[in-house]
């Protein structure tokens, strides 16, 4: 099973190169001609040169962190791509377009009529000529501009990295205000503390009556210091949350946004608010298309909604999260303050109680003190940072033009290769439903399949009469492997009556004919050609022979039988040529005249072929065949839809003829892998081999195997 499975799957394989090796032709023509239209195509297409930017960015944070966050120096895919979407935003690339001018500039090229360009189109245009692209999975990207002009593609490039720097640097600078600001409000506040709690403690001094040097001193100062660092520092952190928070209560809309960004590292935020910004930009480009009653901006629009609701949803949530975080300081700070005070009234000895208030303004002094003095060297921190703040954004290679002649854009052997591909799909695909539409006959498993029959004989391409080619001719051998068939086919039966038939016209019935008449004859046998094609005779033609009279006149009783029968150049071999044709010899192939021909013809010969016009259409074919002892259904490679023949063989089986099998014609050996093995077989035979030694011939094997086909 192994075996019949995989010799199945071989002959599959070559049908399928059989049919590219006959249709090899259309399939150079296809590939030939795709190739050629790429290569025009390819030269009608603009230059396109790309110039190359690459700078370096990282995370927002500041040199003296407002916020206390931790920053790591890690690799954030989220945030390059946040960053990608930013750098191609309509306020970066509108200022672009503005510092560059390039509204006017591309007028003439893109803009309607008049060669006016509003801004929406010149934005477009820009963001398909920009493309931002990640360097190796680092912190650096690259700006990539394509544009035909060159030395405008790297202005773009470096204009565009000078924006976002600049964007940068002025968003940083805005925050850092923020914060320098909610700083100063906190800094009043605790000045106004200090001054409250010096004056307590001036006032208990005087209501007390103790002077600086009378004051006792803590048994346990440790401790006490070290609760007072706590409470300092925890009293910090509380107003630091505080200033937090009232920054991001005092914000709205967009600034809130923004702010929020250097508050948490959220990147639902980020994503949210990108959604937020392609939605309006979707809905904004449908409303120039369609009102604002169309379904669809109805739809997008509650879209938009949605995700602004998500939005303030999830900035209600921050400011919970950091009022939350404030709540936890102030408490942390309450409770330090209370265990402090506990320490306190533990530590101090009951004979200097008259010194515990005093003792305890003077403490709260220093603390309001301490704290005061912390804002204040944040907020000059702060005021370093804002003065010279440290850019997220450096550029590390600026844009040069591109050589020139040199563009990425279009690549004509990257073109050349898909054409080529395209063309070969294309040619094959073509190839293979072209054989799929040729119903015709190429193969002997057609004829056996679709007729029927056997396949007697295969005829090559190119055959002329053996006159011509000679006896030693390698085409003779397909014609005497005929004749061997044809005796078999008939039960054994050396001999008798044969017509030769074809479907339709120029299928090589005549030659075929002829030239299986000649090896018979030439094997010593008597044979007589019957040209019964009255309509075009040629067996005449092929030995130089007069068709003056014929068998019309022999049918007609002009002439005997004997006086119209021809002896030729060829031993063995006569020809009763077809006679001219009148009105008078119509039908005269169905005659009793006839029929005694026939009996009388076989008698006198071995073989009697009969030549006759094609069976459809004509009826001169039918009739022969209904009289003879067999007949041959020739059939041409590659020229007729199988049904012609078809219909051949079934008009000559209602006549009750005696189909002995198909001679298949003109047959390309060497275009059709099939029948290769014909051409090895039909190989060219030297008379003068016979007179050489045998080692000679043994020590030339192959020189028999090469043929002229």
């Amino acid at each position: 099973m192994a075996t019949e499975e995989s010799t199945d799957n071989s002959l599959h394989f070559l049908d399928y190169w059989r049919v590219i090796r006959s249709r090899k032709e259309i399939i150079l023509a296809v590939i030939l001609l795709v190739v050629l239209t790429g290569m025009m195509y390819t030269f009608t297409l603009p230059k396109i040169y790309m110039a190359n930017a690459r700078i370096s960015v990282r995370e927002d944070s500041l040199d003296i962190d407002v916020f206390e966050r931790q920053y790591t120096a890690s690799y954030n895919p989220f945030f390059l791509k946040t960053q990608f979407e930013i750098m191609q935003s309509r306020p970066l690339l509108h200022e672009v377009i503005q510092n560059l001018d390039l509204m006017q500039k591309w007028a003439a090229k893109y803009g309607a009529e008049g060669g006016s360009l509003n801004k929406e189109d010149a934005y477009m245009v820009l963001r398909r000529s920009v493309r931002i692209m990640p360097y190796r999975d680092t912190s650096l990207i690259d700006i990539q501009v394509y544009r035909e002009d060159r030395v405008e593609a790297a202005r773009i490039a470096n204009e565009l990295a000078s924006v976002y720097r600049d964007h940068r640097l002025s968003q940083k600078r805005n925050e850092v205000k923020r914060a320098v600001e909610a700083l100063e409000n906190e800094l009043q506040k605790q000045q106004d503390k200090v001054d409250e709690a010096e004056a307590d403690l001036e006032r208990i001094r005087k209501e007390s009556g103790v002077s600086i040097l009378q004051r006792g001193v803590r048994a346990d100062k440790m401790r006490i210091s070290q609760l007072e660092g706590d409470r300092i520092a925890s009293r910090v952190d509380m107003l630091v949350r505080k200033a937090r928070l009232d920054q991001l209560e005092s914000l709205r809309g967009e600034e809130l946004m923004n702010a929020a960004a250097y508050v948490v590292n959220d990147q639902s935020l980020v994503m949210l608010r990108k959604q937020l910004l392609d939605t309006e930009v979707q809905i904004k480009l449908m409303l120039e298309n369609y009102g604002v009653n169309h379904p669809e901006v109805k739809r997008i629009q509650a879209a938009v909604d949605e995700l602004k609701l998500k939005q303030e949803g999830a900035l209600e949530g921050l400011k919970k999260g950091i009022r939350a975080d404030y709540e936890v300081a102030k408490a942390k700070y309450e409770a330090l303050e209370i265990e402090l005070g506990t320490v306190r009234d533990l530590d101090i000895e009951a004979e200097r109680d008259k010194y515990v208030p005093f003792d305890r303004a003077e403490r709260n002094v220093m603390v309001q003190r301490d704290i005061l003095n912390a804002l204040r060297a944040r907020v000059a921190q702060q005021g370093i940072e804002l003065e010279v703040p440290r850019t997220p954004v450096e550029i590390i290679e600026s844009a040069d033009p591109p050589p020139e002649g040199r563009p990425v854009s279009p690549k004509l052997m990257l073109n050349i290769m898909l054409s080529l591909v395209l063309g070969l799909a294309a040619g094959v695909g073509l190839a293979y439903f072209i054989e799929y539409l040729d119903t015709s006959v190429k193969t002997v498993d057609d004829v056996e399949r679709h007729l029927g029959l056997p396949v007697l004989g295969v005829i090559p391409q190119k055959v002329r009469s053996l006159v011509e080619e000679g006896p030693d001719s390698p085409h003779a051998e397909a014609y005497r492997v005929l004749r061997t068939n044809m005796q078999f086919a008939n039960k054994g039966q050396v001999g008798g009556a044969f017509v030769l038939v074809s479907g339709g016209m120029g299928e090589g019935k005549s030659t075929t004919l002829f030239n299986l008449a000649y090896v018979c004859a030439q094997l010593g046998s008597k044979v007589l050609i019957v040209d019964s094609d009255l309509r075009r005779p040629v067996q005449h033609t092929f030995l130089g022979l007069s068709n003056r009279f014929g068998l019309t006149n022999v049918l007609v009783q002009d002439i005997s039988v004997d006086e119209a029968i021809k002896a030729t150049s060829v031993p063995n071999l006569h020809l009763l040529p077809s006679g001219k044709l009148n009105r008078s010899c119509l039908g005269l192939l169905d005659s009793q005249r006839m029929r005694e021909l026939v009996r009388n013809l076989k008698a006198r010969y071995d073989f009697v072929f009969f030549d006759s016009p094609p069976i459809v259409g004509v009826s001169d074919a039918s009739i022969l065949a209904s009289e003879v002892d067999g007949t041959l259904l020739v059939v041409q490679y590659r020229k007729y839809p199988r049904n012609i023949s078809a219909r051949a063989r079934r008009m000559l089986e209602n006549v009750g003829s005696n189909v002995l099998g198909v001679v298949l014609n003109n047959i390309n050996i060497m275009r059709d892998d099939y029948y290769y093995y014909y051409h090895s077989y039909y190989s060219p035979y030297d008379p003068s081999d016979e007179a050489k030694p045998a080692g000679e011939l043994a020590a030339a094997p192959n020189k028999q195997l090469e043929g002229p086909f």
